[in-house]
């Protein structure tokens, strides 16, 4: 693919076409809207530097029927413009800027438009197969034609300089998504495979149609076999274009997507400028400045998802906001931090929505978040902030949450305050129960083998000769030798970050030479591999027996009556509650953990972005079946796995419920043997995998907070 660059020297300098498109900013939305119909709004709303917004106006479904005459209407327009674009002999450079960006904006909405219906909106919609089909291929035959028109315009010889620039971003911005590793990024690098010389526009999206439909995730949705989520805050649109409903962020992710895309720093230098009073002293202002930092990432989630949110009445199409885990054990400190955010969402959206939605029906609600706060399940407080949240019709996605005790807890929570908020007339949004199983799992694997290497280190002659050649060759070296004690140093080489399998060839060898189980190092070997096989299944063990207490048909009739019965809701209004309420498993560390928790209903997986990749091999491997696959979430597993795991103590409580959560089971007629040595609300916070999360998310906040600080106290210095 050739540079976009040096179009032109005709006007005496040159100009750098590629620099034009990969910095084009784009210019205030105006208010109050003034159009004169859809298709003039899509064209002056890409124009004006909001080519993604304008594509997603047409996705609603008072289009249907009439998507080949509006489209067709907004590339006569196109045309129009991009034909008043042509470089000539003495174009200024500001005229060539200016020439160049309406190009570029023609060649983006109709691209944008093209992959909407290459992916998976048009099914949301219910855009007809003949009518998609053939807006489609009108797009491909303009941006077709608009590759000629630059091809002989050309006086340096550059082919297509906009339409190369333009999808040279495409696939940068794809190239981002965890720095080339995720699964947005290899499908980059496959579309780009797929282009043609000469007409890179129209290539580009008959291969990303390609791409998108052949995908694992895809397929996945259109055969309605679950629903999706992302652990990650950029790559967004083509997770959508996939069938994607959800975005999860923590302050983990959200430092990653600012590492991944400096550029979003630039946001919080803006904000900066407009909040002066933080420039005497940042530090008192350091969290009102991380959670400025933080929208400044969250908005283009809030609208990349907008058009789902809005088809699907706040079902879909939601952002999991993370609050600060500082104030996560306060119901105060999380209300108050949680009506910020939501205010200023709501406002930011009620502009967004007023272009949007524009000339469509206003029989529904604008503006109102697509927002679900995620809450710590890692103090008791969570229940009331549960509760509390979804009462005001505000969705929430529990988090730190590992157990199945805690996730039935806080889905009774949740399931109250909705009762309330529907009581009042107020419309539910979509809650979520995050099962972090892969956490779960890491937790157990490092009790197992810090007691396996324990035991063995209690065996050999030379302890710290044992244990630094185990450290040698996991990479730990430089760490153990800042730990402070034995059992430190045990805790370090035993950790999920230097030990992601019992397996792992220097761990098993020490093992074995201590010959802590059996006599032969085979024998400890096949120990070993089992174990970790056990403890690959506990995560998955919680999430199926959360999603049997609740969603089970039988079960669910069974709650549905409950609610009824207990809170006083009325019968129409019971479903809504049970319909709106997904488990979701989180923090995956292998593809069956995808696949073995997927359901029709109520369920949503959320994924990482190098996850993902690895979900789309495992279906290109010989042998694949999606089918047997099907509602793998009810499916029995064998035996003597779950009787091995309820030997150790912590997949006990994981597993099992308390006395006063049995007792909830029988009220509401939930049949089953659930135990009672469960993991009590009082004894949350410190539970192994909790405080190893909160303190992951504490210590990840406050670098962010950290960094964004800083940034604010250099635009300060540059202000003087």
């Amino acid at each position: 693919m050739t540079s976009g660059k040096d179009v032109s020297s005709t006007s005496g300098s040159d100009v750098d076409i590629h620099s034009i498109v990969h910095k084009a900013g784009a210019e205030k939305l105006p208010h109050p809207v003034q159009s004169l119909d859809h298709c003039e709004h899509v064209v002056k709303t890409a124009l004006i530097g909001y080519p993604q917004l304008a594509a997603d106006h047409v996705i609603n479904r008072e289009m249907r029927g009439k998507l080949v005459e509006t489209m067709g209407n907004v590339i006569r327009q196109l045309n129009l413009e991009f034909m008043k674009s042509r470089f000539t002999e003495g174009d200024s450079p500001e005229v060539m800027v200016r020439k160049t960006q309406v190009r570029q904006r023609a060649y983006e909405v109709l691209i944008e438009a093209a992959v909407n219906l290459a992916g998976i909106e048009r099914r949301v919609v219910g855009f007809s197969d003949d009518e998609s089909a053939q807006s489609f291929k009108h797009i491909a035959e303009t941006l077709s034609a608009w590759e000629t028109v630059e091809r002989r315009e050309s006086v340096t010889g550059s082919e297509n300089p906009v339409a190369t620039s333009v999808v040279e971003k495409l696939l940068g911005d794809m190239r981002k998504v965890m720095s080339g590793a995720g699964m947005v990024a290899k499908m980059g690098e496959e579309i780009k495979t797929g282009l043609t010389q000469g007409k890179l526009a129209s290539s580009f999206i008959a291969a990303a149609e390609k791409v998108l439909q052949g995908n694992i995730y895809y397929q996945m949705v259109t055969r309605g076999l679950c629903k999706f989520g992302n652990d990650y805050a950029i790559g967004l649109r083509w997770l959508r274009h996939l069938g994607y409903v959800q975005v999860s962020t923590n302050p983990v992710l959200a430092a990653r997507a600012y590492d991944d895309d400096p550029s979003l720093w630039e946001g919080l230098r803006t904000i900066a400028k407009e909040h002066q009073e933080w420039f005497k002293d940042p530090e008192c202002f350091k969290d009102e400045i991380a959670m400025e930092a933080t929208k400044s990432a969250l908005w283009p989630n809030l609208t990349v998802y907008r058009p789902i949110a809005l088809l699907s009445k706040l079902h879909d199409g939601l952002v999991s906001y993370q609050l600060n885990p500082n104030v996560a054990a306060s119901l105060e400190g999380s209300m108050e931090d949680a009506l910020k955010i939501y205010t200023s969402a709501q406002e930011f959206l009620r502009g967004y929505d007023a272009y949007l939605t524009w000339g469509y029906s206003k029989m529904e609600e604008r503006g109102r978040p697509n927002i679900v706060f995620k809450v710590a399940g890692g103090s008791p407080a969570a229940v009331e902030v549960t509760t509390a949240f979804n009462s005001m019709g505000i969705g929430t996605n529990n988090t730190v949450t590992y157990t199945v005790a805690q996730e039935t807890t806080l889905i009774l929570a949740a399931m109250k305050g909705m009762a309330h908020a529907l009581k009042m007339g107020i419309p539910v949004t979509q809650a979520y129960e995050t099962n972090m199983g892969g956490r779960l799992e890491s937790h157990l694997r490092e009790l197992e083998a810090e007691r396996l290497l324990r035991e063995a280190l209690g065996r050999v002659g030379d302890v710290e000769a044992t244990l630094r050649k185990l450290a040698e060759a996991i990479g730990a070296v430089e760490e153990l030798s800042k730990a402070s004690s034995l059992e430190d140093g045990i805790r370090l080489v035993c950790s999920f970050k230097y030990l992601k399998s019992l397996s792992t060839p220097a761990f098993a060898e020490a093992v074995a030479e201590a010959r802590v189980h059996g006599d032969s190092k085979e024998e400890n070997a096949a120990f070993l591999a089992r174990l970790e096989s056990d403890i690959g299944y506990a995560g998955t063990l919680v999430a199926q027996r959360v999603y049997r207490i609740f969603f089970t048909p039988e079960n669910r009739l069974r709650w549905m009556a409950y609610l009824h019965r207990a809170y006083g809701l009325a019968l129409d209004k019971v479903g809504e509650v049970m319909d709106k309420i997904d488990v979701l498993p989180a923090s995956k560390r292998k593809p069956s953990d995808t696949y073995l928790t997927l359901a029709r209903r109520n369920m949503t997986n959320t994924e990482f972005p190098d996850h993902q990749m690895k979900v789309l091999d495992t279906s290109r491997r010989p042998g694949f079946n999606l089918t047997d696959f099907e509602d793998a979430v009810t499916k029995e597993h064998d035996l003597g796995i779950l009787q091995r795991l309820m030997k150790l103590g912590d997949f006990r409580r994981a597993y099992e419920l308390t006395p006063e959560l049995a007792e909830r089971m029988r009220d509401a007629g939930v049949e089953g043997d659930f135990g009672v040595g469960g993991l009590k609300v009082e004894d949350w916070p410190t539970f192994g995998s909790v405080v190893k999360t909160m303190t992951e998310f504490t210590n990840a906040y406050n670098r962010f907070r950290e960094k964004a600080v800083k940034v604010v106290q250099d635009v300060a210095k540059n202000m003087v």
